[in-house]
């Protein structure tokens, strides 16, 4: 049964969202403010957090940001009250895989973490059904699908989960130019409807990992007016 870590400070919330994953079939964990997240992460290691920006003690923001500084890259759907761009785009850029605006639909935010989940399924298959011979290289990185593990330089590089998919699709394509939207349909699975610049950020992201100069990029090129291409 996969474990969820339900994090909002408003009950009535939390009691919603648990009733219906539990409906769905998951195992529910629950935490009221942004202290008590971070010790359930750890400890309870979940498969995804659902976790609400507005928290007492430390802001989903902080909470974010402080797993991906500890390595924990377990996804993350944040929730915000705020249908402000810049709330939505500074949690991705602080590691968050997907985010929502209240008020939600219960159901939207089951079949959203079913969709993160399901993806992770698909990747664990492939970790069993792969081999190190199905490695792919690229100038100095190596990824290797089946170990959700990506090498550059000979060092592995500390990816979240999106950024390892983004980066592991535009592999399996190199040379080959891909739209904002080819990349969101691939990546996110689902429709994000004027949010393109959701691919920009994680990509901004990736260049900084792997590019020594990310104004002059030599791996993930932007090719104006198309989108992106990686190559070696």
């Amino acid at each position: 049964m996969k474990k969820i870590l339900v994090v909002d400070d408003e009950q009535s919330i939390v009691t919603l969202l648990e009733f219906n994953l539990q409906k769905a079939g998951f195992e529910v964990v629950k935490a009221g403010d942004g202290p008590t997240a971070v010790k359930l992460a750890e400890t309870e290691k979940p498969d995804l957090i659902v976790l609400d920006i507005m928290l007492p003690g430390m802001d989903g923001m902080e909470v974010c940001k402080k797993l991906r500084m500890e390595r924990i890259n377990t996804p993350i759907l944040m929730l915000t009250a705020k249908d402000e761009e810049f709330d939505k785009i500074l949690g991705l850029e602080l590691g968050a895989d997907d985010y929502m605006t209240k008020p939600f639909s219960p159901r939207e935010v089951v079949a959203r973490v079913k969709a993160i989940l399901r993806r992770s399924g698909q990747q664990q298959e492939q970790e069993t059904n792969q081999s190190d011979e199905q490695m792919i290289t690229i100038g100095q990185l190596v990824i290797y699908p089946e170990k959700y593990e990506v090498l550059f330089n000979g060092n592995r590089l500390e990816l979240t989960p999106k950024e390892f998919e983004l980066l592991q699709y535009m592999a399996s394509h190199p040379g080959r130019v891909m739209t904002r939207d080819q990349l969101l349909n691939a990546v996110w699975n689902y429709d994000f409807v004027g949010d393109s610049r959701i691919v920009d950020v994680h990509i901004s992201h990736l260049r900084e990992k792997i590019e020594e100069d990310t104004k002059q990029p030599k791996y993930i090129k932007t090719v104006r007016g198309l989108g992106y291409k990686l190559e070696g």
